[in-house]
């Protein structure tokens, strides 16, 4: 599985953006799908997670409510819409996938995507 995230950039603070990750390989769609992300000098933390085939979301506690995780099969992408962006969600952003269930670490996902940036100004 190869995995390509896009769609960061530059923001305000309380804009949005829409991240999106697109994934090779026919059995996308067997696959947990994750977001991390990672702030300089900062571990790479748990954003949000979906499953298949049910497509059941899961979040960081502290990002629910302004974080959506959502998944199209048929297009093999999940997507990731952040509204009311912080400066504190400045971040590469990483999308990971992984045959098994639906974990918060990172250590549990098999494939990532090279990360995108993330950057909210104040």
């Amino acid at each position: 599985v190869q995995l390509q995230a896009s769609g960061g950039g530059l923001v305000p603070a309380g804009g949005s953006l829409r991240l999106s990750c697109a994934a090779s390989g026919r059995a996308f769609r067997t696959y947990t799908m994750g977001w991390f992300r990672q702030a300089p000098g900062k571990e790479r933390e748990f954003v949000a997670a979906i499953s298949w085939p049910g497509g059941s979301p899961y979040y960081a506690d502290a990002l629910k409510g302004r974080f959506t995780i959502s998944r199209d099969n048929a297009k093999n992408t999940v997507y990731l819409q952040m509204n009311s962006l912080k400066p504190e969600d400045t971040a590469v952003y990483y999308c990971a996938a992984d045959p098994g269930r639906v974990s918060y670490r990172s250590r549990d996902y098999t494939y990532w995507g090279q990360g995108t940036q993330v950057t909210v100004s104040s």
